[in-house]
């Protein structure tokens, strides 16, 4: 499904919905909107991830504090505080609960079966157990969902093309994430069909990292993927550094990795997945309901190559590899 037919089927569901003059009724009123991520709260959410789904709702023509209000809530990486955080949201009533965390959902969803629930970021959220289908989610749960087999295979095709005689690579999971598991199945099958040997490591606390890599080191792997994570991304200063330290090339699911100084990232922007998860919003506050509304998967993927860790590294980025790029931190 197109973007644009992507878009036009939204419009449909939130428009036979409700009439649009009992809309503008509703629109006298502040709307409530509740955030949970697994992650840490950022110092300014407009140049964070987060500022994207404010974003969005701007380019709905929603206004903050006028139209609507956002009540923040973040785990810091304690994903075991999940059930009371969904719990003191739906408490407070809101109008519809967005999640900045697939390790958010089944928490979210065992406080409400009615609030309104948009997944801004998931991880093959049919088999987790969050929905019926893609097409047709059903129950209270809609949203955005990442492709792993779209990129759990260029991960391992990019290391390959990175490293010279890669043979043995390190996966870097959160046993708390409900998503991990089938994330590292799936990279070992690919990993088998590449001959390349992968390493899983778990982490779910700062000090666990620390631990983590030197599992790593101790098996002696050539480099270290990173699975898509909201714990790990608020660390992401401290795994690029240990990946560094360590001399491993590093791959990783956000760009916001590379920017710290990893070597490369490739998959979605996590910004433009909560800009999006807007558009779900604006779909439900108009009477939509979240069981009609298909979830999205992205269409376009960016490899961004951090040039000046490969050079500490030692290694020598081919033109090959930097054409592929879409964008080159120097």
């Amino acid at each position: 499904m197109s973007r644009r037919d992507f878009l036009i089927l939204l419009g449909g569901a939130g428009e036979s919905a409700r009439p649009l003059a009992a809309f503008a009724q509703q629109r006298e009123r502040i709307w409530r909107v509740g955030f949970l991520s697994g992650g840490a709260r950022p110092v300014s959410f407009k140049s964070s991830v987060y500022g994207g789904f404010q974003q969005g709702m701007h380019q709905l023509g929603y206004i903050e504090e006028k139209d609507y209000t956002i009540e923040w809530r973040f785990a810091e990486g304690r994903y075991e505080l999940f059930p009371v955080l969904a719990a003191e949201l739906v408490r407070l009533r809101f109008d519809v609960i967005v999640l900045g965390t697939p390790a958010a959902v089944r928490a979210t969803q065992q406080a409400s079966r009615i609030i309104p629930i948009v997944m801004g970021y998931s991880v093959d959220p049919v088999s987790s157990g969050f929905i019926s289908s893609l097409a047709h989610p059903g129950a209270n749960v809609t949203g955005l969902a990442s492709s792993l087999d779209e990129t759990t295979p260029k991960h391992l095709e990019l290391l390959s093309a990175a490293v010279p005689g890669l043979s043995r690579i390190g996966l870097l999971v959160n046993p708390n994430n409900p998503g991990h598991s089938s994330r590292a199945k799936l990279v070992q099958a690919e990993a088998q069909k590449a001959k390349l040997v992968i390493l899983p490591a778990g982490a779910t606390s700062p000090d666990e990292l620390i631990g983590a890599f030197g599992t790593l080191i101790d098996n002696r792997v050539e480099a270290v993927m990173v699975a898509p994570d909201a714990f790990f991304n608020s660390q992401r200063t401290k795994i690029v550094q240990s990946a560094l330290n360590d001399r491993l090339p590093s791959i990783f699911p956000q760009r916001e990795y590379v920017e710290a100084g990893g070597l490369m990232s490739y998959g979605e922007n996590l910004s433009d997945f909560y800009r999006r998860a807007a558009f779900y919003v604006d779909k439900i506050l108009k009477g939509a309901q979240p069981a009609d509304l298909p979830v999205q998967q992205p269409t376009k993927f960016e490899l961004v190559i951090n040039l000046k860790t490969a050079k500490a590294l030692g290694l020598e980025v081919t033109p090959t590899l930097l054409a592929r790029a879409d964008e080159v931190i120097e």
